[in-house]
């Protein structure tokens, strides 16, 4: 069980700042009056003797042979010796109750969701019929790179993992919050990196797959492709149904022209039905302004959720006290030292 802690906090005006110091173990503060239950429970041990007084002592000691000595003396104890005494024990008690400095509270957001963005790089992406919302004119991939760069920038708190796919499908981005790493990675990406057909099953369940490790309390997939699924090992419908089961939702954006023929067509009605069997949203983008208004669109229909871990750091203070204890303590020595040899050589020059 935890011991109680003591905190204390001191404003400095000139700083508005304020550190907080804590005792880690205060109980030993119930010791302070350790050392004056001692001496009232235990006195000085005291004896009386009878003895003999003589006016002739001299005469006598010198008949018996004997010579004489001085006699114990119990000196009394300097009013200094007393205030260090007292001084060293509270310093000691101090540093036995493990003072603590609190810094600051650090505030740590740990995001609820993990987002896996899944970028088809098969060969119709190279075709240059992307009109950017500036109306420039690029391929479908450097298109889409641009967008989803400005929203991976968004993307403070959330655990990012970049999927890329053609024949087949590879993680091009693990699980991380180092969206430069992401976006740097992302840019790298080129059309036939991963073959030249489209295998969208197989992605979402690559994807299902990388969420098993996943705590989050949101897991959300954003599949964008423009072509249909010609080579997946898992029809993505059966791979949607098992996505759903695992409470993994899939967006699908389709940016593909649906009228052309063959394996460059993008398939919507696929696309639409892996986003609603996963109880995500469909979006149909034909240029870059559609498509920034597709991932703003996602932005609010599925907001970050953060969970805020504060913490404040502490670092130890009791080798202060206790080197500040061990410097009276010498100091005391050397004082009483001092002034035994003076009493010394004060009494042999008058013995």
């Amino acid at each position: 069980m935890k011991a109680p802690q003591l905190i204390f906090p001191i404003s400095f005006a000139a700083g508005f700042t304020c550190i907080m110091f804590e005792f880690e173990w205060p109980w030993a503060f119930l010791l302070l009056p350790l050392p004056l239950l001692i001496w009232w429970l235990t006195p000085p041990f005291r004896i009386q003797q009878i003895s003999v007084q003589v006016p002739f002592f001299e005469s006598l000691a010198e008949a018996t042979g004997q010579t004489p000595q001085h006699g114990a003396v119990v000196q009394k104890k300097h009013p200094l010796q007393i205030l260090v005494a007292i001084l060293i024990w509270i310093l000691l008690m101090v540093s036995l109750a493990r003072p603590l400095r609190v810094g600051d509270a650090i505030m740590h957001n740990i995001s609820t969701r993990d987002l896996i963005l899944a970028i088809d790089i098969s060969g119709s992406m190279n075709e240059p019929d992307f009109r950017a919302s500036d109306s420039t004119t690029m391929t479908r991939l450097d298109g889409a790179k641009k967008v989803i760069d400005g929203f991976i920038s968004r993307r403070q708190g959330d655990r990012v993992a970049l999927i890329l796919f053609g024949s087949k499908a590879y993680i091009q981005v693990p699980f991380t919050q180092d969206l430069k790493v992401a976006r740097l990675l992302l840019d790298q990406a080129a059309v036939g990196m991963a073959g030249q057909q489209t295998v969208i099953g197989d992605t979402i369940g690559l994807a299902t797959k990388t969420f098993e490790a996943s705590q989050a309390q949101q897991r959300l997939v954003i599949l964008l492709t423009d072509g249909n699924d010609t080579a997946s090992r898992v029809p993505p419908l059966h791979a949607a149904d098992i996505a759903q089961q695992r409470s993994i939702v899939v967006y699908t954006i389709g940016v593909g022209d649906p009228k052309t023929t063959g394996e460059d067509r993008v398939d919507l009605g696929v696309l639409q039905q892996v986003a609603d069997t996963t109880g995500g949203r469909f979006f149909r983008a034909e240029d870059g302004a559609q498509l920034e208004t597709i991932y703003a669109d996602i932005d609010r229909l599925a907001p970050v959720k953060l969970n805020s871990e504060s913490w404040r750091p502490k670092i130890p203070l009791y080798q202060w006290p206790l080197g500040a204890a061990v410097l009276l303590g010498l100091g005391l020595w050397s004082m009483l030292f001092a002034r035994s040899l003076r009493l010394s050589r004060r009494v042999v020059r008058h013995g």
